[in-house]
């Protein structure tokens, strides 16, 4: 226990959503911990006790971040798909400039382990999601970049796929929010629950805890890429909205919006041990209800 006390993890995005509760963990696990946030969607409120909080964007990472870490969890990139179309700038700026600057602080670190946040967008759809929308793209984009940076500089790096993640600390605004913060946010307010056509669209949900779980492992024995971390159960975004029991208001379909998803956890669980322990209908179920 005393060489992870003494452990330096950097986590880029640790003041979002899943980074929040990554830097949490690793705090908890005795590790040393920065996180590197520009704010686009973090959050003071989703600070934690015992990490070093640094405000920046990750194309400038070699300026914030001077020192050489064990570890970095590249969790900080732009991650809507929808609103991907309408924000095209920052999508390239975020997760093509960012992430390219990303890596060449860590091939000038050697000994720098890289964990990159994949999207399993690129799966959807029988693998043609990976071009449906600029975020798609741009992250299946980056997944190749990073195998290629380790083929031509030798460095180590582990890529994950997360499949719709939700639990607490989750964004419930429209623009950058997810499907399950959203509803529960209308249904808290007596509105409502709003889908996009044609409802049919299927999704695997996976609890923030159990990615949590899955990147730890993966940043201490992972390498290479194909390390899925989703819940094998699907459901049509109907299928949730029912689970809610609340009305439903159906809006216009929008670009982007896939119809499949696809989830390949083999590695994850024959290399790693991991294995999702919480579903949807039960967390679902412990959501505030209007009167």
């Amino acid at each position: 226990m005393k060489a992870r006390e003494k452990k330096l993890v950097v986590v880029t995005g640790g003041a979002g959503f899943i980074g929040s509760h990554l830097c949490e963990r690793l705090v908890v696990e005795g590790y040393q911990v920065i996180s590197l946030d520009n704010y686009f969607t973090g959050s003071v409120a989703n600070h934690v006790a015992g990490v070093e909080y640094r405000t920046g964007h990750t194309k400038d990472i070699a300026t914030h971040i001077p020192e050489i870490p064990q570890l970095i969890y590249h969790l900080g990139e732009y991650a809507r798909v929808e609103q991907s179309f309408v924000d095209v700038a920052l999508v390239l700026d975020s997760n093509v400039i960012g992430t390219a600057a990303v890596l060449e602080w860590v091939r000038a670190r050697p000994n720098t382990k890289l964990v990159y946040a994949g999207s399993s967008t690129k799966f959807a759809d029988a693998g043609i999601g990976r071009d449906q929308s600029p975020y798609a793209w741009s992250k299946a984009t980056n997944t190749n970049l990073v195998q290629r940076y380790g083929d031509w500089y030798g460095i180590s790096y582990a890529i994950t796929y997360f499949y719709n993640v939700y639990g607490p600390r989750e964004r419930s605004d429209v623009g950058t929010g997810t499907l399950i913060g959203i509803f529960a946010d209308l249904i808290a307010s007596g509105q409502p629950l709003t889908i996009r056509r044609p409802g049919t669209q299927r999704r695997n949900f996976t609890h923030v805890y159990d990615i949590i779980s899955g990147l730890l492992l993966v940043g201490e024995r992972g390498q290479g890429d194909e390390y899925g971390l989703g819940h094998p159960d699907s459901y049509s975004i109907l299928e949730v909205a029912e689970l809610f029991g609340s009305s439903i208001e159906y809006l216009e379909e929008r670009p982007g919006n896939r119809m499949t998803s696809s989830v390949d956890v083999r590695r994850a669980e024959l290399e790693l041990g991991w294995k999702p322990q919480y579903t949807l209908p039960d967390y679902i179920a412990t959501l505030p209800r209007y009167a």
